[in-house]
């Protein structure tokens, strides 16, 4: 008689038609805003609103600018977040709410505590400008010091959450092997969770990408300074509302090359879920 491994059986429960509809009206509500973005881009001129002087200008700033903070949001968020995850409880009850209050910030609200702080009359910046004459607000450099700001928490956020999935008998393993803080962070912590940190990566730089209120409020909208990619977007909808509906594809396409990138690691880091034949799905 033929035998069956029941390890490999996987058995789909049914939605009931209330669960149904609902998730369909949720698909529907974020699907049909980008439908409807899609429709109205002027494909017949789309190359010439994207490739404009400004739209191009606005483009490559928001690019490398971005890139900066991302990496700065990696240096830092990363150390961070074993720190976090290794450090006392009540240490960090105290300082993760400091760290990831930036997600639940306004825009607004965001743009002025960095203005607060480093302004000519901020706490910090005033002491900056006294002594070099400079002062940040303004200039490309807000730009970057903005994305820093507004990337690293979501960096954190992940990033922790995979070094508490790391399997405790392989960190029991390299304090048996009198393996250093050190050596536990490099050796053992970071690759166990290159998946988390390429996931947190990404996202980090797709929030900073798409960043528009507190850039405005603390690095202004001077032309090839600190005038990014959105808020590009947004002095064209009132010139030329074609050309802000096709650098808002691209902003898309963008996106959404994003998360089919890193659909492995996403997966992986935050489901950690196996078809039945032992792969990721």
């Amino acid at each position: 008689m033929p035998t069956f491994d029941y390890d490999f059986i996987v058995i789909r429960r049914r939605i009931d038609p209330l669960t149904r509809v609902l998730a369909y009206t949720a698909i529907l509500v974020v699907a049909l805003p980008i439908v409807a973005l899609v429709v109205k881009v002027p494909w017949s001129t789309f190359i010439e609103s994207v490739g404009a002087d400004d739209s191009l200008v606005a483009i490559q700033l928001s690019l490398w600018t971005s890139g900066i903070s991302a990496i700065l949001c990696l240096v830092l968020g990363v150390p961070l977040a074993w720190w976090l995850s290794q450090s006392d409880v009540k240490i960090s009850r105290i300082v993760r709410p400091i760290v990831l209050a930036p997600i639940a910030l306004p825009p607004t609200v965001a743009g002025l505590a960095l203005l607060g702080l480093l302004s000519r009359q901020g706490l910090l910046g005033q002491f900056i400008f006294e002594h070099t004459g400079w002062q940040m607000p303004f200039t490309s450099v807000a730009v970057i010091f903005t994305g820093l700001f507004i990337g690293t928490p979501f960096l954190v956020l992940i990033v922790e959450s995979t070094f508490y999935h790391i399997p405790e008998e392989i960190e029991d393993a390299a304090v048996i092997d009198r393996a250093s803080n050190g050596q536990l962070f490099r050796m053992i912590a970071l690759p166990q969770a290159r998946n988390g940190i390429i996931t947190a990566l990404l996202l980090a730089w797709a929030r900073i990408l798409g960043e528009f209120g507190a850039t405005m409020m603390f690095a202004g909208s001077l032309p090839g300074s600190t005038q990014t990619w959105t808020i590009q977007i947004y002095h064209e909808l009132d010139v030329n509302p074609d050309t802000a509906y096709a650098l808002s594809f691209l902003m898309i396409v963008i996106a959404m090359s994003i998360f089919i990138f890193m659909r492995h690691p996403l997966v992986s880091t935050l489901t950690s879920r196996r078809n039945p034949r032992g792969e990721l799905t």
